[in-house]
């Protein structure tokens, strides 16, 4: 797999990993942890045979993973694992086959960025798949693999069931999967909960990097703080994003 930016990298589509008994423990334990409590992979319904076996495919230095997440209007998320020897990370950005470059969303690693997406901005890629590029098109592993690049303040009410529903589809048990879900959701471990707004249209208040209808985070440790969620591109590609964003309204 070729991808700008990681041409020299041995990145491999890694749809596949989703099917693993120990994946989504692996992937998403270490947001639970808390001072009062260490998080376990019975939790997700894995054992650590099986979450070790996931992990490793998920650091393996010899074959970086790749999740797309294609949506609207030929768009995709992208998560890559970025397995450097000793600094293992994971990237999380936004893309589109007529631009020049990415648009990045969060990281998570020592020297983590984020958060990336809003609630709203989540929710609405992971509802809406284009079945037509190759990828992730099941909404619920579509949410939970967005799930950490996440953070936002004004969570609605729901969504501690939206993401148990995910949970249960995921396949666990449907007693644990609000627990669970409530413990995803209540404290990130790398970053604050942010506030996201779009962006007031001043002269001087350097607007000039935003277009209309991308959400600006408040966050100043957020990729999306201060700056054009994706370079370079033309007002009618920010429009486009936007939109498919669900951030902005349809022509």
């Amino acid at each position: 797999m070729l991808i700008d930016g990681y041409e020299n990298d041995a990145l491999v589509a890694a749809e596949e990993l989703l099917v693993l008994p120990g994946f989504w423990a692996a992937y998403l334990l270490w947001m639970c942890q808390t001072e009062e409590n260490d998080p376990d992979p019975l939790w997700f319904g894995a054992d650590e045979a099986d979450t070790d076996a996931a992990h490793e495919a998920l650091t393996d230095e010899e074959r970086w993973p790749v999740f797309r997440i294609p949506f609207a209007d030929n768009h995709s998320v992208v998560i890559v694992g970025r397995n450097f020897t000793d600094d293992l990370g994971t990237e999380y950005f936004v893309s589109h086959p007529e631009w020049d470059r990415h648009g990045y969303l969060a990281t998570i690693d020592g020297h983590q960025a984020g958060p990336g997406l809003s609630w709203q901005e989540l929710t609405h890629i992971a509802g809406t798949p284009d079945p037509e590029v190759p990828g992730i098109h099941a909404p619920h592993a579509r949410l939970l693999l967005l799930l950490p690049a996440l953070g936002d303040r004004n969570l609605p009410t729901d969504a501690v069931t939206l993401i148990g529903d995910a949970l249960v589809q995921a396949g666990i048990d449907q007693d644990t999967a609000p627990v669970l879900a409530d413990a995803l959701l209540r404290d990130h471990p790398l970053w604050e909960p942010a506030e996201w707004a779009l962006p007031s249209p001043s002269p001087l208040s350097g607007t000039q990097q935003h277009f209309p209808g991308i959400l600006h985070c408040d966050e100043t440790g957020s990729p999306r703080c201060g700056i054009r969620l994706a370079r370079g591109i033309t007002r009618e590609q920010s429009d486009r994003l936007a939109r498919a964003l669900g951030t902005w309204p349809t022509p």
